[in-house]
């Protein structure tokens, strides 16, 4: 039978059955004593399991059928959670929703989970003793490690000999890096600048050199003195991207010197046939694996009666096929409508008017279509967070609300990274350490707040955390030791404008480089990111209090509502959503302060722009005429008055990338076209206040 055709379904399970297994594993490690969470996480593994092994694919079967074993022990109170064990679970997770990912590339599914199998099989054997690893994982590990060990000189050896008899701890160490890196050779130095951030590495093999010049397979191996605990160093080094395994033995002088006589006879051992138990291990679980294969009827029972849903899944491409269809539908309405008042033929009005009033309704229809829930984004953060907060050393409540707010699909699919950014600063940067927030009167675990609700024709999403704040003063002392303001200016700034600085590029306040932050790549691509979205990113902070960062987000990007204007011969539309207000100005109220066109509107003074000087009209400027109509338009809280010779009217305008035949114009956002035929570019008033 050719599974091939369920395949996109299995994909589509799958990804449901990873994210609730992460979302409940996150309420049980909250609520170890919750049994009812238990039985919710073994209903998800036993139908991945049985969805898996139907599908033919038997690695994921296999490591889903472990977890499930642990999981059946816990719910029948046989075992108790506890921090290795989530973690263990977490592990499994991470490793299932990798083989999902290669199956949706297209690959077979396959993954090296042999430690995390070890681990799971410890647990459920109760060989694991409750310390930092298994019994049965650290004795397999150590022998596989020291059947490959790096040959050390005298000197080396006398190091570590000495080392371990002063009390230090000595770890030989086995890094994997995963098998889609570009960059290993930058991966492997990460490694190594964290580890030799806290402790010495003696002995590296391939040499340090042929490492940074990527002279090796996807492994390398290492002898370093700490005073770390295993299970600390492993959790940092797997903290790092793209790093798939770190195999850790701690060495006594005993073993260390079993691994030195080792050496000689290291062609010998590889040339045995121990690897081949590793391969025969499957087998000899073979019952099991005709229990995975036997599963799938029962599991695939509750989908049957899911048949019967309300829902369907439909897929995206449809979706943009649809949307473009009515896109071109729109143009012919307006073309229409134009017609019908121009030939005053009343059956005809009547009958434009009503195709309006109907392609109106499949217009609501269609972008409903369209309009996803943010929650489709935010469900993957608290397990960041969780993450991010163990690796900190930190402890962070994640609050998220307003998850079933709906945004287009277009949106939603470019927002993640941007969140993602703020929400890792704002774990690393905003909140402070235990002992800060101790020392500062604030409780031990700090509160990020992740909030997304509907203003207008907007969607607001904002990140709060309670921790450390801005302060202007070191954050103007950053900006002007790197050049990004001078002192003057820094001077002549408001408190918003400082914080702004944040945005600038390669901008960083980091004391120190790390997995999470620091890199250099700063909050800057965040801003780029959402203003090329047609949104906008403030931020507010009080001192000691917290910081806020609001992005703030177009409903949709494809259909928008526009103010049609006259320049001349030229058309331009204007988003309605960036427009205050419309007025007439008179030419004397115009007024030249420093060089730059202003004028008064409410109290206040903004900029004056002439559309016409800017994108050179031929046949219009407004400097010749007595009064002027103008379009007030707003980004965050900063107003500017745009000067144009008439105003058209309301218009709903489909949104038409300028493609490849024009470079980027600042200003210009897309083109759209009109009733009339004619083109007609949108503006982008982001772009016209600086």
């Amino acid at each position: 039978m050719d599974m091939n055709q369920y395949l996109s379904m299995f994909i589509d399970e799958s990804n449901d059955h990873l994210q609730s297994l992460n979302e409940n594993m996150l309420q049980l490690e909250s609520n170890p004593e919750d049994l009812g969470i238990v039985q919710v996480i073994f209903r998800s593994a036993h139908t991945l399991k049985g969805m898996a092994a139907t599908m033919g694919f038997e690695d994921l079967a296999s490591l889903t059928h472990k977890m499930e074993n642990v999981l059946d022990m816990v719910r029948n109170e046989k075992l108790k959670m506890q921090d290795y064990i989530f973690d263990t679970m977490f592990k499994s997770l991470d490793a299932l929703e990798n083989m999902v990912q290669d199956i949706t590339g297209g690959g077979e599914g396959k993954a090296d989970v042999s430690s995390i199998v070890a681990s799971l099989q410890a647990i459920e054997s109760g060989e694991w003793t409750g310390g930092s690893a298994p019994v049965a994982q650290a004795e397999t590990q150590s022998d596989s490690l020291i059947s490959n060990a790096v040959e050390l000189d005298e000197y080396q050896y006398s190091v570590l000999d000495q080392s371990i008899a002063e009390g230090h701890r000595v770890f030989y160490i086995d890094v994997l890096v995963s098998e889609h890196s570009q960059l290993k050779g930058v991966r492997a130095y990460m490694v190594f600048d964290m580890l030799e951030r806290s402790g010495e590495v003696v002995k590296a093999f391939p040499s340090v050199q042929d490492i940074e010049q990527e002279k090796f397979e996807r492994n390398f191996s290492l002898y370093y003195i700490t005073t770390k605990e295993a299970q600390e160093l492993e959790k940092a080094i797997l903290s790092i991207s793209e790093i798939e395994s770190a195999k850790l033995i701690q060495l006594d002088q005993e073993t260390l010197q079993q691994m030195t006589n080792q050496v000689a006879a290291t062609v010998a051992v590889e040339d045995t046939p121990a690897p081949e138990v590793d391969k025969d291990a499957p087998a000899a679980d073979s019952a099991s694996q005709e229990e995975v294969k036997a599963a799938p009827v029962k599991a695939a029972a509750p989908k049957q009666a899911a048949a019967h849903s309300r829902t369907i899944r439909v897929d995206i491409e449809r979706l943009d096929v649809l949307m473009n269809l009515f896109s071109e539908l729109l143009i012919d309405r307006s073309r229409l409508e134009q017609l019908a008042s121009e030939t005053g033929n009343n059956d005809l009005s009547d009958t434009v008017a009503h195709l309006s009033r109907v392609s109106t309704d499949l217009q609501n229809i269609v972008l409903k279509l369209r309009m996803v829930p943010v929650d489709t984004v935010f469900n993957r953060f608290p397990r960041m967070i969780r993450d991010l907060a163990k690796t900190l050393d930190k402890k962070i409540d994640l609050v998220i609300t307003g998850a079933e707010t709906e945004l287009d699909r277009t949106v939603i699919d470019e927002i993640g990274d941007p969140l993602v950014h703020l929400l890792r600063n704002a774990v690393d940067h905003g909140v402070e350490s235990i002992s800060e927030r101790i020392a500062a009167g604030k409780p031990e675990m700090g509160t990020v707040n992740l909030r997304a609700f509907h203003s207008g024709n907007h969607v607001f999403i904002e990140i709060e955390d309670d921790g450390k704040g801005i302060y202007r003063d070191k954050l103007l002392k950053t900006a002007i030791k790197r050049g990004v303001v001078t002192e003057e200016q820094g001077a002549k700034m408001s408190d918003d404008e400082v914080n702004q600085l944040l945005f600038a590029p390669g901008f960083s306040t980091a004391d120190k480089i790390s997995d999470i932050s620091g890199r250099g790549v700063g909050l800057d691509v965040v801003k780029s990111k959402i203003t090329s979205l047609g949104g906008n990113v403030t931020i507010t902070s009080k001192p000691g209090k917290g910081t806020n960062f609001s992005v703030q987000l177009p409903l949709t990007l494809s259909i928008i509502a526009a103010m049609l204007v006259r320049l001349g011969s030229e058309k331009y539309a204007v988003p309605l959503s960036s427009i205050v207000e419309t007025a007439i100005v008179q030419r004397k109220q115009v007024r030249n302060i420093h060089g730059n066109k202003m004028i008064t509107f409410r109290e206040s003074l903004i900029p004056y722009l002439s559309l016409s000087e800017v994108f050179g009209v031929p046949d219009f400027n407004d400097a010749d005429e007595q009064e002027t109509e103008i379009v007030v338009i707003r980004k965050g809280e900063r107003l500017a008055a745009v000067a144009v010779e008439e105003f058209i009217g309301q218009s709903e305008i489909v949104l038409k990338s300028m493609g490849t035949y024009l470079p980027a114009i600042e200003g210009i956002s897309g083109a759209t076209i009109l009733g009339d035929g004619q083109v007609a570019l949108i503006l982008d008033p982001n772009a016209f206040i600086k």
